[in-house]
């Protein structure tokens, strides 16, 4: 009998990984239904961690937080064991923001530090923070502040919200925040690696997409460097290093204020990987079909398909993809995947805002993977 991994992320727009996955496994089985198929929806630290997370070995467990603009907000972590995984983007991200209106100045970060809260006091001994898709450009100062850490203002009053609360600082004093995570493994996971600053920076880079004007991006920008300036100042290690890292500009600065706090970045996707036991069931697939809602330049950086693709080539697994679109050549997808197939291509309508659309042309897919490559007595043909 045949055995095939359906591993993908998610399509963003339209289908979560674990709906994605299941779309192509009714297609394969409607095609060839001896095979014997297993689901890992997968994430790479940004938007869906949890959910991927939640259908593997994780559960999820709701909290009440403060969300991006000061409002309570409910989001979902994911526990396993003395592990706690939590989503960024679930909650201070866009998603979150209420009615959908930007606040690029004040959007802030406490609502992390508050699921931190809820982990330790779990007993967690291990803290995964999935980052990427916030509103916030703060450089994790809400964060910090909620840890415990000092950042006031001249009055010694704490200073406001968000990255505009930063120009207000004066007085920074990261001990007790510090303290707080002692003997926690905090990872940091991202594929971003734009550091704190410039013009690669977290504020030049995303602060666009979070609805700042060019002038708030500047000023985004400068008081990012004074916050690092003042963190100097007041004596904590390595806080101009650390700025300069790859990753710290990641989830509006979220990146920084963790590696401050002792966390390690990790690469998101390489890190989900091994968190949901993709190389065991690896070793047990024929094959492999994976897939994002774009595979292009970007992908080859190390997001979650290309990843896959490398750790299935160690266990001699060919590994097929289907994508939402996809504008890479096909000497350069040759080079990781058996096959490839893009919704796009099979349809003139816009299937990247059409859940029910893309359900039914990723069932498809999973049919026309199951005809080419998986024979009627249940062998594949290529290996």
């Amino acid at each position: 009998m045949v055995s095939v991994l359906i591993a993908p992320d998610k399509f963003k727009g339209s289908l979560d990984a674990d709906e994605v996955a299941r779309a192509l496994e009714r297609g394969l089985l409607e095609a060839a239904p001896q095979a014997r198929v297993e689901r890992l929806p997968l994430a790479d630290g940004g938007e869906g961690s949890v959910a991927a997370a939640c259908a593997g070995r994780f559960s999820a467990e709701k909290i009440t937080v403060t969300g991006p603009t000061g409002l309570p907000a409910t989001a979902e972590v994911a526990v396993h064991g003395r592990t706690v995984l939590i989503e960024a983007a679930a909650i201070c991200g866009l998603g979150v923001l209420p009615g959908g209106h930007k606040a690029p100045l004040t959007a802030t970060s406490r609502g992390i530090g508050q699921a931190f809260q809820y982990a330790l006091a779990g007993g967690a001994d291990t803290i995964v923070l999935a980052l990427g898709g916030v509103a916030t450009t703060d450089g994790g100062a809400g964060l910090l502040h909620s840890l415990g850490a000092t950042l006031a203002a001249e009055d010694g009053t704490p200073i406001g919200p968000g990255g505009a609360g930063l120009a207000d600082l004066r007085t920074a004093d990261l001990a007790e925040a510090r303290a707080t995570l002692a003997g926690v493994d905090l990872v940091l996971a991202t594929d971003v690696d734009n550091p704190l600053l410039g013009a690669t920076g977290a504020a030049a880079v995303y602060g666009p997409q979070k609805g700042a004007t060019a002038g708030e991006v500047r000023q985004l920008d400068d008081t990012l460097a004074d916050f690092v300036r003042r963190l100097d100042a007041a004596g904590v290690a390595d806080a101009a290093a650390l700025a300069d890292v790859p990753g710290a500009g990641a989830a509006g600065g979220l990146g920084y204020a963790g590696m401050l706090l002792g966390g390690r970045v990790r690469s998101g996707a390489d890190y989900f990987l091994t968190l949901l036991g993709a190389d065991e069931l690896l070793a047990r697939s024929d094959f492999v079909i994976t897939g994002e809602g774009s595979l292009d330049e970007q992908s080859l950086s190390g997001k979650l398909p290309v990843a896959l693709a490398r750790r299935a080539r160690r266990h001699d697994t060919p590994v097929h993809a289907v994508a939402g679109r996809c504008t890479l050549p096909p000497d350069t997808t040759a080079a990781h995947f058996h096959s490839v197939q893009a919704l796009t291509d099979l349809t003139d309508q816009d299937c990247a805002h059409d859940r029910a659309l893309s359900a039914r042309l990723l069932a498809r897919c999973g049919r026309t993977v199951a005809d080419r490559w998986i024979r009627s007595e249940g062998t594949e043909t290529s290996r």
